[in-house]
């Protein structure tokens, strides 16, 4: 019988080593040290980029993903060579960290926050490199590249332009569904090596809308023009917070599985968004961030469908990235073995989705004391949002919404 108890106790030990084992083995996987590094460097690099984009004229809707910049960032470093390819780590302030840690640390991130059924979230990334018709890709060049940035290599003529611009406008819009039919109309410099980034993302709200709670609404875009879009009301419990000194509400909606989440930035009336884009900084979010609490609120948002295009050669260049993009001094020889490339252009278009759908909403708390008296958070103006991962705390997509897509209504008296 001593043998029996014996052999019980060592099979309860075995089973439980076993499930210990299969518990670390799901725990989670922690971030390794340059991917968390680079996650934070990424959000930094949000910032400077919204502002230096927001400074523009004529732009209206900006819709830039963070993580994704840093990883074409990441594609020029290893096209690069001498400081070509140390200023890109300098934009990344990523200067101290070795090339195969940069490489490897943005290809860790990217999967991490792009792995869209652990987090329940569409999210389809395309990344495409467009060499001219001349160049020949070197082959280490583009091994690395498609392990590390999943970046597929084209070759691309453009003694007609109107059909290679078709051809990359094709590619765009297969890559993401159709959500994005259209990258670009034209191109001024087709002479140099192309990074085109083509994402469709689609929000899942960790408590959906009801799809009854729809209607058509007017969305001002300024004093004098109002577009009619459908907006959606909930009213649940949200991390919330009024900042009357700068006048501004802050709300974040955890999306499913609430890995992350958005946060909304609106002024408390219609005003241009330069105001609020002054106060931008990520210490200044970071703070509204600290300040937030559960409390009740009655969201309206406009259920939007967002197209943005941008081309970010310039203002990559404003932040830094001199040489890569200047034809008489890039050295990206390491794309193509030979000193014949500058990066032209780096096209970053995305297509944005949020509706009513999500997780099944808590109904137990309906009519009870907890959503008496909700604080109004309506978006029928001009506002800027995020979407911010809570677990590698990175800048998923940061951007404004100004002018939804909508018929312009007619002004009434």
């Amino acid at each position: 019988s001593d043998s029996l108890r014996l052999h019980n106790l060592c099979l309860c030990l075995a089973v439980a080593a076993l499930c210990l084992m299969v518990a670390s083995a799901t725990a989670e996987k922690k971030l390794s040290k340059h991917a968390a590094t680079l996650a934070d460097n990424s959000a930094n690099l949000a910032f400077n980029l919204y502002q230096n984009m927001a400074k523009e004229k004529n732009l209206e809707n900006i819709l830039i993903s963070p993580v994704v910049v840093a990883s074409s960032l990441g594609l020029v470093a290893l096209g690069g060579k001498s400081s070509t390819a140390s200023q890109v780590k300098e934009v990344l302030s990523a200067s101290k960290v070795q090339d195969e840690h940069l490489h490897a640390g943005l290809a860790e991130l990217l999967t991490e926050v792009s792995n869209s059924t652990a987090r329940n979230v569409t999210w389809k990334i395309s990344n495409r490199l467009y060499g001219p018709s001349s160049v020949t890709f070197a082959d280490d060049f583009v091994k690395n590249s498609k392990k590390h940035y999943k970046v597929e290599h084209s070759k691309i003529n453009f003694r007609d332009k109107r059909s290679a611009i078709n051809s990359i406008n094709e590619w765009a819009s297969k890559s993401t569904d159709g959500k994005l039919p259209e990258i670009t109309k034209d191109m001024e410099k087709t002479d140099g090596a192309m990074i085109f980034n083509a994402m469709f993302f689609k929000t899942h709200w960790d408590e959906k809308f009801h799809h009854k709670m729809v209607d058509n609404r007017g969305f001002m875009v300024s004093r004098s023009f109002t577009v009619s879009v459908p907006m959606m009301h909930r009213t649940g419990l949200y991390k919330f917070h009024e900042d009357t000194e700068n006048k501004l509400f802050v709300l974040e909606m955890p999306l499913a599985h609430k890995m992350s989440s958005m946060v909304f930035i609106m002024p408390y009336h219609l005003e241009p968004l330069e105001r609020l884009e002054k106060l931008l900084t990520r210490k200044q979010v970071d703070a509204w961030l600290s300040k937030l609490e559960e409390k009740a609120v009655a969201v309206s948002l406009p259920k939007v469908s967002l197209e943005v295009s941008h081309n970010l050669q310039k203002h990559l260049g404003q932040l830094g990235l001199t040489e890569a993009v200047d034809k008489n001094k890039a050295d990206l020889s390491n794309i193509s073995g030979k000193k014949d490339l500058y990066l032209s252009n780096v096209f970053h278009a995305s297509a944005l989705e949020w509706d009513i759908e999500g997780n099944p909403f808590d109904a137990s708390i309906f009519g009870t004391e907890k959503l008496q008296n909700p604080k109004l958070f309506y978006a029928d103006h001009p506002f800027i949002f995020m979407v911010k991962d809570n677990k590698t705390k990175s800048i998923l997509f940061i951007g404004r919404l100004v002018r939804p897509k909508g018929d312009k209504m007619r002004d009434e008296l």
